[in-house]
């Protein structure tokens, strides 16, 4: 494939993940969710914006099916704008050799919570003396920071990890919450994805870390651990809630130890309810809520047998 197209779309957070379904019907290797409105220079967490705004990105192949494509997508967003305003796509073609670096010019340093600091490995910067360093390089697997849910993630590791924790990473991407966990003091991460490049890119993001010996790839899914005896003292799983639903009707609470907690974000607060419900049929009891505009981040415990 010589030639892509970038299709973009600005939205707030109740439609992001709307749209993010159905990007996901068309983008090879998933859909790009970073919030806007975060200036380079804002490295007090204090002075980072609420999430008024997102920007969607998916690439798809330019080929013979691309009207038939943008037909398709512009029509269910134009069925989703019946019930809620929708933003009109952008697109632009792309050269194979610079689609999967076209969003690298939009991604800065970031500092989250008290000591985190995440950069692209290709920006440097002095770091604080009492900073928590990740270099990232993403590639063509999703994770950069700057996504409401990966941030709450992110914060809600560094105020819950403790030295030799064993922790799972479902749903890895780039691999920079099973990466932040390490840093934080985890004693082993098992980062697991179904795509064979978020595995590739976790891989290669906890080497250039320094974290390689505790942080382990593999590809796979919540049936993998559930059919081992690998069990977690804490999980973070940062997916839509969609799929976090379904997770939970899969038996998503076993994966931890009894008294181990999971963290799942990706939730929109008008879905909290149905969340932290099946939460509870899982075996998963809700202790606590974090929330950064209309994303929710649930921190819910497995009930002691």
């Amino acid at each position: 494939m010589s030639r892509w197209i970038e299709v973009s779309l600005r939205a707030d957070g109740e439609s992001a993940e709307a749209i993010a379904d159905v990007l996901a019907r068309y983008g090879y290797q998933g859909v790009s969710i970073e919030q806007l409105g975060i200036p380079p220079d804002a490295w007090d967490e204090t002075e980072v914006p609420p999430p008024q705004q997102l920007l969607l990105r998916a690439y798809f192949p330019d080929d013979d099916r691309l009207d038939s494509t943008k037909q398709e997508l512009e029509a269910a967003l134009g069925h989703m704008r019946l019930m809620y305003p929708m933003p009109t796509p952008d697109y632009r073609a792309l050269d194979a050799e610079d689609w999967s670096e076209a969003w690298k010019a939009h991604y800065q340093p970031l500092r989250i919570g008290k000591r985190l600091l995440i950069r692209p490995q290709w920006i440097h910067v002095k770091p604080a003396a009492d900073d928590i360093e990740i270099a990232l390089d993403p590639g063509m697997a999703f994770g950069s920071g700057t996504h409401p849910t990966t941030q709450l993630c992110l914060e809600a590791l560094e105020r819950l990890m403790q030295p030799a924790l064993d922790v799972l990473d479902l749903g890895a991407g780039s691999g920079i919450l099973a990466i932040a966990a390490a840093k934080l003091g985890a004693r082993k991460v098992l980062a697991l994805d179904i795509d064979p490049i978020a595995v590739e890119a976790t891989t290669e993001n906890a080497r250039a870390n320094g974290v390689g010996d505790k942080v382990v790839a593999e590809q796979g899914s919540l049936a993998n651990v559930l059919g081992s005896a690998r069990r977690f003292d804490l999980a973070v799983v940062n997916i839509l809630a969609r799929v976090i639903l379904q997770l939970a009707e899969q038996r998503l609470g076993e994966i931890v130890r009894p008294g181990g907690i999971v963290l799942c974000s990706g939730i929109i607060d008008t879905q909290l309810d149905e969340v932290e419900a099946a939460f509870r049929r899982s075996g998963l009891q809700p202790c606590a809520r974090r929330q950064q505009g209309d994303w929710v981040l649930v921190e819910a415990k497995r009930v002691p047998e």
